[in-house]
């Protein structure tokens, strides 16, 4: 993966400064509840779209978990993610997160009630638009208040 590229947690924190202003306008028109469900929609969205731009670059064109985890330095750079592996062979990649930094980035800009709608929301939709065989179960995150975040990613036949 090239290093030249900036790394998830500080792209997520430009798009969080901008999110910030937006979601206190739009709650401030619409309510909290639909400024949420705005933000959440587009959110996932741009998930997909992300992801599948980011597939097409995959080795002969085709995503595998293989590239899916060749990615994985985007989100840790910047020491963002600290991660345990449990399992990884061609159909499961299998990890917790024991540190966040991107929760830990949200909490001091004032934003830790939306940090699962800008981050956490974002994974199960990323395998969405990676591709349609990929899932992902995750039962808990930190952001959620856990000690960890429980990642099971497993492509399917």
């Amino acid at each position: 993966m090239s290093d030249e590229r900036m790394g998830i947690l500080r792209q997520r924190r430009i798009e969080a400064a901008f999110a910030k202003g937006v979601y206190e306008e739009m709650k401030a028109e619409l309510g909290e509840a639909k400024a949420k469900a705005i933000l959440s929609r587009a959110v996932v969205k741009m998930a997909k779209d992300t992801a599948a731009e980011m597939a097409k670059d995959a080795p002969g064109g085709e995503p595998s978990l293989a590239h899916f985890i060749a990615l994985q330095p985007l989100w840790t750079k910047d020491d963002a993610l600290r991660i345990e592996t449990l399992r990884q062979d061609e159909k499961h990649y299998d990890f917790n997160v024991t540190r966040c930094r991107y929760a830990e980035m949200y909490r001091e800009m004032g934003l830790a009630d939306l940090g699962a709608v800008l981050s956490c929301n974002r994974d199960g939709a990323f395998c969405e638009g990676y591709h349609p065989k990929m899932k992902l179960e995750r039962t808990q995150t930190i952001m959620g208040g856990a000690q960890h975040c429980n990642f099971r990613y497993t492509m399917e036949e």
